[in-house]
């Protein structure tokens, strides 16, 4: 059975500080992004990994490499980053000019994904992580990573708009009583501990 699924946000980049949407834009950690990755692995060190899972994009791969896991990391694409079409690039303050009443989860991005695609691509890849045994490092992204959580827990995509998730962050689900029919968060938003 599986154990628990250890969800980690890749460090920061340019744009995660400016608030700017990226979604298909392959851009770099920052220095302090490097420096959070690097931290975040010192709090892995101890678990033992079944697999190693990161989005395609750089900067989740950098992550997961500087926590110490790239030598066992495999890409997985359905970990990508919301596709956010027309609003790429953009801060919500400029998308709420056009469109005030604008939320990603209910209304996804012109051009882009809808929440129900998003939904579907996170359910689809947790009936795989589910099928695993062991711990599962997955490394990936904010928006996305809120959908898997709510998804994770049978919650409709709309809920994930209450699920903050910062940059370099550690998050775990799980199951109550180790029972799969009562999945959980374990742990959110949380920035490396000291020991788990």
């Amino acid at each position: 059975m599986l154990s628990q699924v250890f969800l980690m946000r890749h460090g920061e980049t340019a744009w995660s500080k400016s608030g700017q949407h990226t979604g298909r834009t392959d851009l770099p950690l920052t220095g302090p992004g490097e420096q959070a990755a690097r931290k975040l692995g010192e709090s892995l060190r101890a678990i033992q990994f079944s697999r190693v899972l990161t989005s395609p994009r750089q900067r989740a791969q950098r992550t997961c490499e500087l926590a110490g896991l790239g030598a066992k990391a495999e890409i997985e694409p359905d970990l990508a980053e919301w596709d956010y079409g027309d609003y790429e690039g953009l801060r919500s303050a400029e998308i709420f000019k056009m469109r005030p009443d604008w939320n990603l989860f209910r209304d996804g991005c012109p051009h882009g994904e809808t929440p129900a695609r998003v939904s579907d691509r996170a359910d689809r890849l947790i009936g795989r992580l589910r099928a695993l045994e062991g711990n599962v490092a997955v490394f990936s992204h904010g928006h996305f990573g809120r959908v898997l959580a709510a998804r994770w827990n049978g919650l409709p995509v709309g809920t994930a708009q209450h699920f903050l998730l910062s940059t370099a962050s550690l998050n775990i689900l799980g199951y109550e009583h180790n029972n799969p029919a009562e999945p959980v968060i374990v742990r959110w938003n949380a920035g490396p501990p000291q020991s788990l």
